[in-house]
């Protein structure tokens, strides 16, 4: 048996079903979690956007386990067209990165290595200079400039690979949207009465101050950080999303006419 696959049109449903699903998630965080639409706390934890054990958090690891596996597949059909072998170790290395995250993501490696590295700098390592005068979570130190360089690989080899102005667009509303998932949660690390704290700013407004305690019975600021986490994890895998579709658009081109044979 013969299937033909129409990736192209995969990639499209890819990226409308994933965008429903994440928006979905959001909302009912909103609701069900923190509008208190049921009061069992297991149920609210279940949709709580902002936690390592909820349903989006679940979501995004396996969705970036998927956009590593595509990486995977790009790669091998990259060799096998007799690719230059620095591009297909370019498609290799985004492969490793995209592995990477996914073990990160649902291991939570970088939160415990900078928690650690918080509690050796506290017995008076060396990192405990840098640390005591960055105002945010620790892992940033260790991580973000090790982050922030794959993240520009990862823009540039795909502008170069991804011919398109489609696909172009795709990488860099991605790398853009984890930017602003990376700043959120800078500002999410910040001490409340830092000056550069965001939602001290905001929870002083009275209508935002109104609303929260009318709709959610919180203050204002426990609310505004809760959903900026919220929005946090949904710009992390809304940006997987456009990543993985513009990576099946790449290979829809390279692998055009794709069947898949089953032999029994």
């Amino acid at each position: 048996m013969e299937v033909s696959v129409d990736l192209r049109r995969l990639a499209g449903r890819v990226l409308a079903v994933c965008l429903a699903i994440e928006v979905a998630l959001v909302v009912l965080d909103y609701h069900v979690n923190y509008g208190r639409l049921s009061e069992i706390g297991a149920i609210r934890r279940l949709f709580n956007t902002a936690r390592e054990d909820g349903l989006l958090s679940w979501f995004s690891v396996t969705q970036t386990a998927f956009v590593a596996l595509t990486l995977w597949i790009v790669t091998l059909t990259e060799r096998s067209r007799g690719t230059d072998r620095w591009r297909v170790r370019g498609w290799l290395v985004l492969t490793a990165f995209f592995v990477w995250m996914a073990v990160d993501d649902g291991a939570k490696v970088h939160e415990r290595v900078g928690t650690a590295t918080q509690a050796l700098a506290e017995r008076g390592s060396a990192m405990g200079s840098v640390l005591a005068v960055f105002p945010s979570y620790a892992w940033q130190v260790v991580f973000l400039p090790v982050f922030a360089a794959l993240g520009l690989f990862t823009l540039v080899f795909l502008w170069r690979e991804l011919g398109d102005a489609t696909g172009r667009a795709l990488v860099f509303a991605g790398i853009g949207l984890l930017v602003v998932a990376v700043g959120m949660d800078f500002c999410e690390g910040l001490d409340r009465d830092h000056p550069l704290n965001p939602y001290v700013w905001l929870a002083g407004f009275p209508d935002v101050s109104a609303f929260t305690r009318a709709r959610f019975h919180r203050s204002p600021y426990a609310a505004l950080v809760h959903f900026s986490k919220s929005l946090e994890e949904f710009a992390e895998a809304f940006a997987n999303t456009l990543l993985w579709t513009a990576v099946l658009r790449h290979w829809a081109r390279t692998a055009s006419g794709l069947r898949i044979r089953f032999e029994g």
